[in-house]
């Protein structure tokens, strides 16, 4: 595993920015854009993600990593539950809830191997307690 030194090196937090940008890009658009308690639900479980991996980070120990890295899993099965809803209520095509789902459940899969790498080892380059 390449050293990591900041919390941008992270790869779920590279995919959990991306997914996050596309989903306040659909809350900007008809029908999805005037449902604001929906869109602010989208983006809130979308940031969680990326400011939770970031905040682990910052915490400088394996042990609340780990943790934050758990509430940031937490936050991307919200985000998928969510899909589901805008896919019930005719807000996106199944193809794009696909896209969506596989994005969020691709992060819960980088999320999950980071957090297996922690318990297991410390990182290069950045002390880990």
């Amino acid at each position: 595993m390449p050293t990591i030194k900041r919390f941008e090196d992270i790869e779920s937090w590279k995919e959990a920015r991306k997914l996050t940008a596309r989903l306040y890009d659909l809350c900007c658009r008809k029908p999805l854009a005037g449902d604001y308690g929906l869109c602010d639900q989208l983006r809130r479980a979308g940031v969680s993600i990326m400011a939770n991996i970031a905040e682990g980070f910052g915490r400088g120990g394996n042990k609340e990593f780990i943790q934050f890295l758990s509430l940031s899993k937490g936050s991307a099965s919200e985000l998928k539950s969510h899909l589901y809803v805008l896919l019930d209520v005719g807000y996106i095509a199944e193809a794009d809830f696909q896209k969506l789902y596989a994005q969020a459940d691709h992060i819960e899969v980088l999320i999950s191997g980071f957090m297996n790498y922690l318990q297991n080892t410390e990182l290069k380059g950045r002390k880990f307690k």
